[in-house]
């Protein structure tokens, strides 16, 4: 009985000198994501704050629609109703999908003062239906987002020397 109390013993000695090592690693945090963090922005992306968006806020009650220019962080008030850019992005113009989407928040100010959320979420010009302020007084729609794209191609045209710009056979002549 005597060497398994011993072997025991030493077991439970031996984890205890695992332990904080064990702790140590947990504590520090993993380099990935520290490098992740020290990343620049990468080229050809432009900053959040150089957008601009348009939202749409439309008062159901009396019909009365505003075109709303902000930049992300920026909120305006009109009445009881705050609207917030968070962030607003558009898909780059050689993209076969365009989208042009807004993180909105909107705050409605009840009768008792106090602020509701509303809506927090990401709006989409093209897909109305996807994200909806579902509040019986305001809707809230983006129109745009205006970004650059550094090292964007240029817009392609009709190629040098072609007179035709048309894939059509010319009217008189074949195919």
């Amino acid at each position: 009985m005597r060497p398994a109390l011993l072997l025991l013993a030493a077991l439970l000695a031996g984890c205890d000198r695992l332990r904080p090592a064990a702790e140590e690693q947990a504590a520090a945090p993993a380099p990935q994501a520290t490098a992740r963090l020290a990343e620049p922005v990468a080229a050809g992306t432009t900053p959040m704050n150089q957008r601009v968006a348009v939202l749409s806020l439309l008062n159901k009650r009396n019909g009365i629609s505003r075109d709303l220019t902000l930049r992300p962080g920026q909120a305006v008030r009109i009445k009881d109703v705050i609207v917030r850019l968070r962030a607003c992005e558009t898909t780059p113009p050689w993209e076969f999908d365009p989208l042009t989407g807004a993180f909105v928040q909107v705050d409605v100010q009840q009768p008792g003062g106090q602020w509701n959320r509303v809506f927090s979420g990401w709006l989409y010009k093209e897909s109305p239906s996807l994200n909806v302020v579902e509040h019986p007084v305001y809707d809230v729609s983006p129109k745009s987002c205006a970004m650059t794209f550094p090292g964007a191609p240029e817009e392609a045209g009709p190629l040098k020397g072609d007179n035709n710009p048309s894939s059509a056979p010319q009217e008189g002549g074949t195919a």
